[in-house]
């Protein structure tokens, strides 16, 4: 298709001038283009070569300027890339997902009707559940420069200099057309009845609101926190998308399983069995162990080891995970994860030789010793 000669000018004079900013923009409006024209692969590709944000206008010379704290001149924000792997959500979360990215892409035609809205995400959540994950692909699914940010900077060890950073970093944005993410929001918009906070806290937190206020219709701001009962109701009201991510759901982790351990090959059955036994894993928890199983499998030049990730699974926990063992399991360890994924998940004997990569009839015999040994005791 032909694309805006606009586009197409500005992105051949931003080149020349090595202005990475300017490409990263005009790149980026050609993306959504191709992608409101339906080539999605050419979309990807352009996608891809703006991700690698600028290296060689970078080795060039050319340095991005960002606001900085007046104090220690520490920028404020961190420009990070679009995402190379997928985000799994459940069937509620994808579907405001998909309709946050609808009007985001609708913005104009909604306004010109009177029925636009604050485009503002809030995120909440565990450790692990994706909140930054899923911001980066907002941006990504935008073709828009994706902000963070930099919390160690932003709140500053004099108070009124929050506020000044806060503002400055809700003055940038904007004019670069990017998506913001400010995570931990919890810190800079606690309760403001909080009587432990003092009151220039309380006047970061109204900072906060007046710049969300600010923000013209085409700005896009998400806000992620662990812990949402910390933030000011006033907060809640500015973030008409709110997607709560809480450990991921059974068919969840049937994906992540089969994304992160067998590289999206159909391996369904072990995929529903690790499933069923690793409740309570984040999505984080499930791509550690995955990768780590994939990563001794490669080094070790041999096939992956599955019993060594069902006995990291029930090694693990919400607060704590482990990782496979390089080493092979023996015969006394997997006769306690047999006992266990009878005992506590109900597992066939079918099930657990395929998982722990033994025959039934071992199966049978772990089984049978561990209730002999039972009876003994």
């Amino acid at each position: 298709m032909p694309f805006d000669p606009k586009n197409v000018i500005e992105l051949t004079d931003a080149a020349l001038a090595a202005d990475y900013t300017r490409v990263r923009r005009a790149a980026s409006a050609i993306v959504r283009e191709l992608a409101k024209a339906g080539d999605e692969k050419a979309a990807k590709e352009l996608r891809s070569l703006v991700r690698k944000r600028g290296v060689p206008l970078k080795a060039s010379g050319y340095v991005e300027s960002l606001p900085v704290d007046a104090k220690s001149r520490l920028p404020l924000l961190e420009e990070q890339s679009w995402p190379d792997v997928p985000v799994f959500l459940n069937a509620e979360a994808n579907r405001i997902f998909h309709d946050f990215l609808r009007d985001v892409q609708h913005v104009d035609e909604l306004c010109a009707k009177g029925l636009a809205s604050r485009l503002g995400l809030l995120l909440s959540g565990p450790p692990g559940t994706g909140k930054t994950l899923l911001a980066a692909h907002v941006a990504a699914q935008l073709a828009r420069p994706f902000y963070v940010v930099r919390l160690d900077s932003v709140i500053s060890s004099l108070l009124g200099d929050t506020a000044k950073n806060i503002r400055s970093v809700f003055d940038f944005v904007p004019s670069r057309d990017a998506v913001l993410l400010i995570d931990e929001m919890d810190a800079v918009a606690k309760l403001r009845d909080d009587r432990h906070e003092l009151g220039e806290l309380k006047r970061v937190v109204n900072t906060v609101i007046q710049s969300l206020d600010n923000l013209d219709s085409h700005a896009v701001v998400i806000a992620a926190t662990n812990h949402p009962h910390l933030l000011d109701p006033a907060i809640w009201r500015r973030f008409p998308y709110k997607i709560e991510l809480g450990l991921p759901d059974v068919d969840v982790r049937k994906d992540l399983w089969r994304h992160f351990l067998f590289e999206d090959r159909d391996e369904a059955k072990i995929s529903n069995e690790l499933a069923a036994i690793s409740e309570g894993l984040s999505g984080a928890d499930i791509e550690a162990i995955g990768l780590t199983a994939r990563r001794n499998a490669l080094l070790d030049n041999r096939p992956l080891d599955i019993a060594s990730v069902v006995s990291a699974v029930l090694h693990s926990s919400s607060d704590k995970s482990a990782l496979p063992r390089r080493d092979a399991l023996d015969a006394d360890h997997k006769k306690h994860i047999a006992q266990s994924l009878k005992e506590h998940f109900g597992l066939s004997g079918a099930d657990i030789a395929r998982l722990l990569g033994v025959t039934r009839q071992s199966v049978y015999g772990y089984l049978k010793q561990e209730a002999e040994a039972h009876d003994g005791g």
